[in-house]
């Protein structure tokens, strides 16, 4: 069963309005998509003090780099009107310090950035990845991105590899020299796949912004993986700004037992929470993380929010040792970088994870080469990611084979609307 609805009605200018996230992914709805499995600027949590002693432990010994240096590209949208992502390129600049003298730099020599601003503009992305060309990077580290296609497209064509947080185009998707460091698929389709068999569920109903980017994922994709896991699926779009979703969710109330998974920026998921529970929807209720803000807490009762199980790409606050190592290098190669912004997490895991995957490379450092070593770097952990690994031989899912990463992270809210503990879900081991 594949059940789709739509509420009409609303004008162009709504339908197409776009607000700066406040989570993890933020400037574009777009990585709504890539998202799911993403963190949030807003959790609640705040960085607890470092110990100087877990801090050293983290770093580890001194390894310094030496010789030639090695140029990589650092790519953000740095600030402009809508948002600010300008802590990228500081949690870059710590983190490149950070290589140089505890991990080799890159084939043992030091890391040298080359950075780009594109200020969420697809012309100047595009100028970006140019740039990137003409000075001879080895390879690009771009996190979190309204425009990282246009950063892509150029550098794709002069087969310089290019690491991302995540993507959702098709193409992105299947270029041999392309990697991403977040499982596509994992916050909208595989975590309500995992919660529905968990609960013994028979039918996921997705309610989702009604947004172009999304299209592929909720209604090609997700129908297809729906089935094969043996559930029934349903799918409720709705045009940004719907104030009042309760008409259209009538429906989701049935005999089948179900769960909801709500895909949206906050004020989304608000009107979808509390139309749910105006309808009587007593099911499970997942979201994405960009559901979860000061905003969501202060509107949604504590009893919807509790047990909710959200997805994050991330985890936030605590002592976990990927928390741990990624507060060491800010409080010992940065200068007041704000640590709790999911924003430059997420650089440094797509940045750190490139080096990473470049441990052991020899030889000339070359956009061919490090695109051989990265293709064939075994399994390892992603730097910053709470225990996710990753393994970008183009065999976690063989029909995106720049996707490195199979399955995230989830933490199930109290009622207050707080994350508890955080957990892998959906990953298992990258073979050859």
């Amino acid at each position: 069963m594949d059940d789709t609805v739509v509420l009409d009605g609303r004008s162009a200018a709504r339908r197409h309005r776009r607000r700066s996230a406040s989570m993890l992914l933020v400037g574009s709805l777009t990585l709504l998509v890539s998202a799911a499995a993403c963190g949030s600027d807003d959790d609640g949590s705040e960085p607890g003090p470092v110990d100087s002693a877990a801090a050293a432990s983290a770093l580890g010994p001194v390894r310094a780099a030496a010789g030639e240096p090695v140029k990589i590209g650092i790519v953000s949208d740095g600030r402009s009107a809508a948002i600010d992502n300008s802590v990228q390129f500081d949690v870059a600049e710590a983190t490149a310090k950070y290589l140089n003298e505890h991990r080799g730099g890159i084939g043992g020599r030091p890391v040298e950035l080359v950075t780009c601003e594109t200020q969420a503009d697809p012309a100047k992305a595009t100028d970006c990845g140019n740039q990137m060309i003409e000075n001879d990077v080895v390879a690009v580290a771009v996190g979190e991105s309204g425009v990282g296609d246009s950063v892509w497209e150029p550098l794709a064509a002069a087969d310089v590899p290019v690491m991302l947080y995540g993507a959702t185009n098709p193409a992105v998707l299947s270029d041999p020299t392309t990697f991403t460091v977040s499982d596509p698929n994992f916050g909208i389709q595989q975590l309500p796949i995992a919660i529905a068999k968990a609960e013994k569920l028979s039918k996921v109903t997705s309610v989702v912004i009604d947004v172009p980017a999304l299209l592929h994922n909720v209604e090609e994709v997700a129908p297809r993986l729906m089935e094969e896991a043996g559930l029934d699926y349903q799918l409720v779009r709705v045009p940004p700004g719907t104030a009042d979703m309760t008409p259209l969710l009538q429906g989701v109330v049935g005999d089948d037992p179900s769960m909801a998974f709500v895909v949206g920026n906050d004020s989304f998921c608000i009107s979808a929470f509390n139309g749910l529970k105006a309808v009587g929807f007593d099911g499970p209720i997942s979201a994405i993380s960009q559901c979860i803000t000061d905003a969501t807490r202060d509107a949604v009762p504590g009893d919807v929010l509790d047990g909710m199980t959200v997805a994050a790409s991330m985890p936030t606050g605590g002592d976990d040792p990927s928390t741990v190592l990624y507060n060491a290098v800010l409080e010992t190669y940065g200068k007041d970088i704000d640590a709790s912004s999911s924003t430059g997490r997420g650089m440094f895991v797509t940045f750190a994870g490139l080096a990473v995957a470049l441990e052991g490379i020899t030889g000339d450092v070359t956009p061919a080469t490090a695109a051989a070593a990265i293709s064939s770097m075994p399994e390892k952990e992603l730097p910053g990611a709470g225990g996710l690994r990753f393994r970008c031989n183009g065999k976690a899912f063989p029909e995106t084979p720049a996707v490195c990463v199979r399955g995230g992270l989830t933490t199930v809210l109290d009622n207050e609307g707080q994350s508890t503990a955080f957990k892998v879900v959906a990953s298992s081991p990258i073979l050859d």
